[in-house]
């Protein structure tokens, strides 16, 4: 297949317009992110035809390399996919025409992102529209947009456009979100900066408001009258690997629940939108997250997984993880009561969970209603009716189950919980995403549905400053649970005191 192939056919068949020319300046170019998700990402898009003919590719970093030298390390990463298959992308093979068409596209810089210099290099190399991604640490964030700035690489014109994708996390804790926000809109306008978060690029995240919204089978009945509580789970069987020094500091909550977490929360608990325009449903997100009421140390569990044994391995505990203190109290995993104060949602409970090592992987949507209101079959052999529970399944299955009541077949009334599945793959052709392909692609042509805005991010920390602030003087006792269980203690006592329980790690 030809480069015009790559580009002319995909993007047809799909009805999907291409992104319009840019330069893609990616800081951090020989960082584990890029190689990992950034870079297949941009392999994908290209062969499903979305990238313009005239995209330029540039990778910043400190380290001495060329070009060829950068083309010829991301060229064996991603031959390295296709033989491990727990990497978020392992395609059987690559496609050569569609790396190629990549490849040709990457340019390397050297540079350091505090200097000036660097920023004067890199304006000598750009012209026309120019998406800068930050796929660096935190602490860079403000320096290199205040970099771009001052080398007036941030400037609009009329007919080009300058954008910047800042990953997670954005902030540590409330002031300093609010302290990142500041800094960088004294640079540029909000409408420049895309805050990144990948799970609103799963295909399955993005269609949870299609469920909700175009089917009026749904949306009348989601809301307190006929909602008894939800669920959101992100569970892992992965530790933290070789990533300790960064999690040390970090910790669950700092890592998946102001960002994640509450992402999941708001596309299925906000208001309907009054379009799909972006700052129409950013704005609901935003007002969701609004409502939830800081969180309380009563309706909070932490967690710290210990030795045990997963998938038939003997695992270790975290405090014996690489470069992790022998008496760490950092929390890998966390459970929270959550308080929506609104009308649709108030006194129903939201249950959040996350953590690592966990009995098994899943991330996932749980609605559960209400019981009917009156039970006539309470004199049949069962005493209780079954749930009625939706699922919204993320990953690893992209899908949902539905728990309803059935008559088992026979001469008697007897009922019994009956499940329907939904598997995305069996009415749609899958495609290759790694949760980038989506976020980059609008980037590109402007569309920031599914990023975050300054306001959103701070409510966001702000519902769960009350814990950091309570954790960072050692007071939150943080709980054991072995490798391999459902999580500490805590976390199941914190739904019984409600009547509620937590769904098994695993199908229905």
């Amino acid at each position: 297949m030809t480069q015009t192939e790559i580009r002319a056919v995909p993007a047809s068949a799909l009805g999907t317009r291409s992104a319009p020319p840019c330069t893609l300046v990616i800081f951090g170019a020989g960082g584990d992110l890029t190689k990992r998700l950034v870079t297949p990402a941009l392999y994908n898009l290209a062969g499903a035809g979305l990238l313009d003919p005239a995209l330029q590719i540039i990778g910043l970093d400190h380290a001495p390399n060329t070009d060829e030298g950068w083309r010829k390390a991301l060229t064996e990463t991603m031959q390295s996919f296709t033989k491990d298959k727990t990497a978020e992308f392992h395609p059987d093979a690559i496609d050569e025409a569609a790396w190629s068409w990549v490849r040709e596209r990457l340019h390397y810089v050297q540079g350091d992102f505090a200097q000036p210099g660097t920023y004067d290099a890199l304006a000598g190399r750009i012209s026309g529209n120019a998406i800068f991604y930050l796929a660096v640490a935190a602490r860079f964030f403000g320096t290199v947009v205040e970099g771009l700035g001052r080398a007036g690489l941030l400037e609009q014109t009329e007919s080009s456009f300058r954008r910047v994708i800042i990953e997670k996390p954005f902030g540590s804790d409330l002031p300093s979100a609010k302290a990142l926000n500041a800094r960088i809109l004294k640079v540029g306008d909000e409408s420049q900066f895309y805050r990144i978060d990948h799970f609103l690029g799963k295909e399955t995240v993005q269609s949870i408001m299609a469920i909700r919204f175009a089917n009026g089978m749904f949306e009348p009945t989601w809301r307190r009258e006929y909602i008894d509580h939800v669920e959101i789970t992100a569970a892992e069987t992965v530790g933290v690997e070789e990533r300790g020094s960064f999690y040390e500091p970090t910790g669950a909550l700092r890592d998946m629940v102001p960002n994640h977490m509450f992402q999941l929360l708001s596309v299925v608990a906000m208001e309907p939108p009054n379009s799909f325009d972006a700052e129409a449903v950013r704005s609901e997100k935003a007002k969701l997250i609004q409502a939830v009421r800081p969180v309380s140390p009563g309706d909070a569990v932490r967690g710290q997984y210990t030795a045990g044994r997963l998938l038939g391995h003997d695992m270790p505990g975290y405090r014996q993880e690489p470069h992790v203190s022998p008496e760490s109290d950092t929390e890998t995993y966390v459970a929270l009561k959550l308080t929506i104060e609104n009308w649709r949602w108030t006194g129903v409970p939201f249950y959040v969970r996350t953590g690592k090592r966990m009995a098994g992987r899943l991330t996932e949507i749980a609605v559960h209603f209400k019981s009917a209101p009156y039970q006539m079959f309470r004199n049949t052999p069962v005493d209780r009716l079954a749930a009625n529970i939706l699922r919204l399944q993320i990953d690893p299955m992209q899908g949902s189950i539905t728990q309803f009541n059935a008559k088992v077949p026979g001469p008697t009334m007897s009922l019994g919980a009956v499940h329907t599945t939904l598997r995305y793959s069996d009415f749609f052709k899958e495609k290759p995403n790694v949760g980038y392909e989506p976020l980059i692609y609008d980037c590109m042509i402007g569309d920031a549905t599914l990023f975050q805005r300054a306001d959103n991010i701070e409510a966001g920390w702000t519902a769960v400053q009350p814990l950091l602030d309570l954790w960072s003087g050692d007071q939150g006792n943080v709980e054991g649970y072995a490798a391999g269980s459902a999580g500490p203690l805590g976390s199941h006592e914190l739904l019984a005191r409600g009547g509620h329980q937590w769904s098994p790690l695993g199908s229905a």
